[in-house]
């Protein structure tokens, strides 16, 4: 026996061979109230952001009207262009819209259910290891973290992609209680299907899964080597079919792959959205780049600006629970499952920490979704194993550090903003160094005050992050750049774009933000659209997704997202106008302009200024091409 007791050992009870292991009484109505909670703080007032991310906003209402569109993650219906990701978030969103029409809840609701499915899976999995508290710990820990709280109420790909992951992780820990090939291939489609979600950031989790089964799987060397191999040819598959249709598709009969220099799905998974998101070379950016132009690299990333207030509040804890785990384990059997189960979430929180830390090209601030599971995934597991094994002077001073760390990290977050609940950090460091102190003689304790500092300390830990888990879900998010918190206006973060009303001076939402239309200009893009393919063409996906959700009718985004895809040419949009598929142009040119990338889009815009007569509609600059 270890000194960290497992799943059977804490639930006094052997499960069974196959199925659901016991538990508890009250540990599924205990589940049930956590969902409850956790439906209710994604879905309550999630209207209040409208479009959010009206990028893919733009592109589900596209999916809603075509087929083609829905498939290929087209930007509009007519689709010249797709977004820069693969889009198997789209098809969800796009399915909802189709089911319940084009609004901001069908848009965002799928999202906020993939939230409450990631806790119920993540508590699952938690749970077939180290007992039902450590999943109900660890489920909470989830829901309470600020950039779960922020993606899973918004529309950016990141919500489907945790889901899956974690499913895979379920899959993983399945797979380990009897060495099943499928339930690891199981989990290799998930990670596949996690890579058509977010490509291959998806992949980050397969060298700690790989790792813990081949560790822990009770079978022979070579079995583990074949059902491995076997998991990695259901990943790939899963992963790669969309990628062979795409590349099989004719050029000519699908749209442009946003995001790419060369039309090339490939060029997208590898370059733009993948190995340049390491090295900052990224060809087609317009900020950023390497040498920490997206902010400096280094160890200390993750707890610096931003990215800290969405993820940082139980780092250290979950670096000592990892480091405890692995020590207190060290000498149990090959196959124990409870030490493969700190693998899978410690090698998922390591791999996917490093990265995040030293990577040079784009990232933002709720790409910090991703360590969420895995960081709840470690505390749940050891918290309440530390706590039940206190009597032992190592585990409960590695639990009192614990809990030290973490009060002074939320204290130390909370002073930032000395503005906002003025006292909470300095109640949670005299509370969390209380606590911390009375855990390490809790054993000593009588059972009544002993129950006392558990609750205490639990509160203690979780009340940073818990307040600022409500205070992101209290604030409206829209733009390209959301952030976790309670002062980011509306999610716009450094850099960032909301959704404004009306037009900004003839230049549309700008490259990160999105400017829907007056009434005047709707009426403009409405009238005769019938008789066009595109009733508007405009410079950049964010400034053509706000004219298409107001208007209800397809809009080109020349260039892509960033105005740099050379998509359409000068030559195919002066055919395109010759043949009377477009019927405005919107806008006098580029937003901003970066050192790599094609400049089609600003040949076009400086063509059309010198062809085209400008009027002026809502504060919009409208070229007629029809005339």
């Amino acid at each position: 026996m270890t000194l960290l007791a497992s799943r059977d050992e804490a639930d006094q009870a052997a499960p069974p061979a196959r199925g659901r292991p016991a538990g508890p009484r009250w540990a599924r109505p205990s589940l049930a109230a956590l969902l409850v909670a956790t439906a209710v703080l994604y879905l309550w007032n999630l209207g209040e952001s409208g479009w959010a991310n009206a990028f893919y906003s733009a592109a589900a209402q596209a999916g809603s009207l075509s087929w083609k569109a829905l498939f290929f993650g087209s930007s509009d219906a007519a689709n010249a262009i797709t977004v820069d990701k693969t889009p198997a978030a789209l098809w969800v969103m796009s399915l909802s819209a189709r089911l319940f029409g084009v609004n901001a809840w069908s848009v965002l609701v799928p999202q906020a259910l993939m939230g409450v499915g990631s806790v119920a899976l993540l508590y699952a999995a938690v749970r077939r290891t180290s007992g039902p508290a450590a999943g109900l710990l660890a489920g909470a820990v989830l829901a309470l973290t600020p950039a779960a709280a922020l993606m899973f109420r918004f529309n950016n790909p990141d919500a489907l992609l945790v889901l899956l992951l974690v499913a895979g992780a379920y899959c993983v820990v399945r797979a380990l209680e009897n060495a099943s090939p499928r339930w690891l291939a199981l989990a290799g489609v998930a990670v596949g299907f996690g890579f058509l979600a977010k490509m291959l950031q998806a992949f980050l989790v397969l060298p700690a899964f790989a790792l813990a089964y081949l560790i822990a799987a009770p079978a022979s060397l070579g079995k583990r080597l074949l059902h491995l191999s076997a998991a990695l040819g259901a990943t790939l598959v899963s992963a790669g079919w969309y990628l062979a249709v795409v590349a099989l598709w004719p050029a000519a009969d699908r749209p442009y792959i946003g995001g790419s220099q060369e039309n090339s799905l490939w060029e997208l998974v590898f370059g733009y959205n993948g190995f340049g998101r390491i090295t900052g070379n990224e060809v087609g950016s317009v900020g950023g780049g390497g040498n920490g132009g997206w902010g400096g690299t280094g160890w200390d990333r993750l707890f610096g600006s931003e990215m800290a207030g969405g993820i940082a509040w139980l780092l250290p804890a979950a670096v000592i629970a990892l480091g405890a785990g692995l020590w207190f384990t060290r000498r149990a059997p090959r196959t124990d499952r409870g030490r493969a189960a700190l693998i899978v979430w410690g090698g998922w929180f390591l791999v996917t920490a490093v990265v995040f830390s030293y990577m040079g090209g784009i990232i933002h601030a709720y790409y910090m979704i991703a360590l969420g599971p895995a960081i709840a995934g470690l505390v749940g597991i050891a918290g309440p194993q530390l706590w039940r094994a206190r009597g032992n002077p190592a585990a409960a001073g590695t639990l009192s550090t614990g809990i030290a760390l973490t009060a002074l990290t939320a204290y130390l977050l909370l002073s930032r903003q000395s503005d906002w609940l003025p006292g909470l950090a300095i109640a949670i460091l005299v509370a969390g160094l209380l606590c911390a102190s009375l855990v390490f003689f809790a054993s000593r304790l009588p059972d009544a005050a002993r129950r006392l500092v558990a609750v205490g300390a639990l509160v203690t830990v979780l009340a940073g992050t818990s307040a600022y888990t409500v205070a992101t879900a209290a604030t409206p998010h829209s733009g390209a750049l959301p952030s976790a918190g309670p002062d980011t206006g509306r999610g716009m973060g450094p850099g960032g774009g909301g959704i404004v009303l009306g037009g900004q001076g003839g230049r549309g939402g700008g490259l990160l933000g999105t400017s829907l239309p007056g009434e005047d200009l709707v009426a403009l893009l409405q009238k005769d659209s019938e008789k066009y393919t595109w009733a508007a063409a405009t410079v950049g996906s964010n400034n053509a997704a706000g004219y298409q959700l107001g208007s209800g009718n397809p809009v080109m985004a020349v260039g892509g997202f960033n105005g740099t895809d050379p998509a359409p040419t000068l030559e195919q949009f002066q055919e395109y106008v010759r043949n009377g598929q477009i019927h405005y142009f919107l806008g006098e040119g580029m937003m901003m302009r970066g050192e790599t990338g094609s400049d089609a889009a600003e040949r076009i815009a400086d063509w059309v200024g010198q062809t085209y007569t400008p009027t002026t509609v809502d504060g919009v600059t409208v070229f007629d091409l029809s005339r």
